[in-house]
C-alpha cells in the first residue's frame, strides 16, 4: 500500500475523532444553494467540490464529477479509482493545494451518492439470525439448515433508498389478527443496523464471479437501515420472504467510504461451524474492525464490530451471481443485521426486547419497537494510529402513518 501523509493542511482534519481525515476521503454528492448536486469528497469539516476540480484541471474523469451520482465515476474502474485517490491525498496533504474549492459542511446539502440500479438484502450475521430464529422456531431450530453453507438473501426495492436525513413513515399493512387479517399502521417497527456494499464493476448474464473477483469489484460502503415492520412481516412473509414489510424505506449514509481505505482494518470474521464449497471460500479476510452501532433519539443504544458477521461482503456479491445473475455498477448489498452475542451488542430492537416481551429504558420512557417521532441514528468507524475512518450520519426520523 501507498504511504501516504498523516495530517492535512484542512486543520478539522487532523483533530482526533474527526470522520473525515486524509486517509479516509469518502465521496458523496452534494449541492449548495443555487447550484446542481454535484460530486465531492469529505475532508475534516470541509466538502472538496471534485466538479470544480476537474474544470480546473486539476483531475480527469470525463465529467463524471458534475454528475448528481457516483455512477459514472464508479464505472469507469478500479485504475481511476487509484489514480484519483492519490492526486486527492497529493493535493490536500500539509504541503498541497491550498487554494482547492471547498465548501463548509454545514453550507453543504448532501444527497444519495449513487443511483442505486437494485438493492439486495442479505441476512449474514450468526448472531441475529440466531436470536430471531430462536424467537421463532426456539433454539434448536434457531438457523435454517442452509444458513451455514450459504448467504441467504432477498431482493429488496431500490426506488425506496433514500439518503441520511429523509424522513419515514410508518406504513400501512395487513397484520395477523384473531380471525383473520387487520388493516392497520404498523405497531412494531424496527431498524436494522447493517453495512452496504456498493458495486463498480458489472459482469455479464451468464457469468459466474469468483469470491476474489468480487473482493475487486466492490468501490466502498454506506451504513445502511433496512427498516422494518415486523409485524406485517410476519404475516406475509411465508413463504416467499418480505415483501411490504421492507419496502418502506432503506435508509443510507451520504458518504462511501471506500474499500482502500478500509484496507488497513482488515480482520476476520466469525469461526465457521462448516467448510464453506469451493465458489465461496475466501483468500484472505473478507472482513473489517469496524466499530457499528446505533442511537435512538441520541442515546447509544447498541455497539457491535463489523468482524462478528459470518459471511463477507464479497462472499455475498460471488453468491448473487453464482446463477448466472448480472450484476451492475450501483447494485447495493447490504449485509443484513450486524449483531454481536450480547443484548446491548444487537442491530435490532426484535433482539434487543426479544421480540416486544422486554422493554428497554431510554431517556423519559421505554420502548419494545420504535414510535412516531423517534429519531433512529447508526454510526460507523474504525481507528488506529492516531486516526479514525467514518462513515458520518444515517438517520431517520418515523412520521406517522397516512390512515
Amino acid at each position: 500500500m501507498t504511504d501516504r501523509p498523516l495530517r492535512s493542511w484542512v486543520a478539522a482534519a487532523n483533530d482526533a475523532g474527526c470522520d473525515f481525515p486524509i486517509q479516509n476521503l469518502p465521496y458523496g454528492v452534494f449541492s449548495v444553494e443555487g447550484q446542481a448536486p454535484r460530486c465531492g469528497v469529505a475532508i475534516g469539516n470541509m466538502v472538496l467540490d471534485l466538479a470544480e476540480c476537474e474544470a480546473r484541471g486539476l483531475l480527469d474523469v470525463k465529467g463524471a464529477f458534475g454528475r448528481p451520482d457516483l455512477n459514472d465515476f464508479i464505472d469507469q474502474g478500479r485504475g481511476i479509482w487509484n489514480d484519483v485517490r492519490a492526486k486527492l491525498t497529493a493535493l490536500l496533504a500539509e504541503d498541497g493545494d491550498r487554494s482547492l474549492p471547498l465548501v463548509p459542511m454545514a453550507d453543504a446539502t448532501l444527497h444519495l451518492p449513487i443511483r442505486v440500479t437494485e438493492f439486495t438484502d442479505f441476512y449474514a450475521s450468526k448472531n441475529h439470525a440466531f436470536n430471531v430464529g430462536v424467537l421463532f422456531r426456539g433454539p434448536d431450530n434457531a438457523l435454517p439448515p442452509q444458513w451455514t453453507h450459504m448467504p441467504i438473501g432477498y431482493n429488496g426495492r431500490a426506488s425506496s433508498v433514500v439518503v441520511s436525513g429523509t424522513a419515514i413513515r410508518r406504513p400501512m399493512g395487513q397484520i395477523k389478527g384473531e380471525n383473520g387479517p387487520v388493516w392497520s399502521a404498523s405497531r412494531r417497527l424496527d431498524l436494522e443496523l447493517e453495512l452496504g456494499a456498493i458495486v463498480g464493476a458489472s459482469s455479464q448474464m451468464g457469468q459466474r464471479i469468483s469470491v476474489e473477483e468480487a473482493e475487486d469489484m466492490i468501490f466502498g460502503y454506506v451504513l445502511l437501515n433496512d427498516w422494518s415492520a415486523r409485524d406485517i412481516q410476519a404475516w406475509e412473509y411465508q413463504p416467499l420472504g418480505p415483501f411490504q414489510a421492507k419496502a418502506l424505506g432503506t435508509t443510507i449514509s451520504p458518504w462511501v467510504v471506500t474499500q482502500a481505505a478500509l484496507e488497513p482494518f482488515r480482520s476476520a470474521g466469525a469461526e465457521r461451524l462448516n467448510p464453506l464449497l469451493p465458489y465461496l471460500q475466501e483468500e484472505r479476510p473478507g472482513f473489517y474492525d469496524l466499530t457499528l452501532g446505533w442511537t435512538m433519539n441520541g442515546q447509544t443504544m447498541a455497539q457491535t464490530n463489523y468482524n462478528v458477521m459470518y459471511y463477507s461482503s464479497a462472499q455475498q456479491l460471488a453468491h448473487h451471481a453464482v446463477s448466472g445473475c448480472p450484476m451492475r455498477v450501483g447494485d447495493l448489498l447490504g449485509t443484513g443485521t450486524i449483531s454481536g452475542p450480547e443484548l446491548d451488542q444487537t442491530g435490532a430492537l426484535l433482539e434487543m426486547t426479544q421480540g416486544g416481551k422486554k422493554p428497554v429504558q431510554i431517556q423519559g420512557g421505554e420502548r419494545t419497537f420504535i414510535e412516531d417521532g423517534d429519531e433512529i441514528g447508526l454510526f460507523g468507524y474504525a481507528e488506529k494510529d492516531g486516526y479514525r475512518i467514518g462513515f458520518g450520519p444515517c438517520t431517520g426520523k418515523i412520521l406517522p402513518a397516512q390512515e
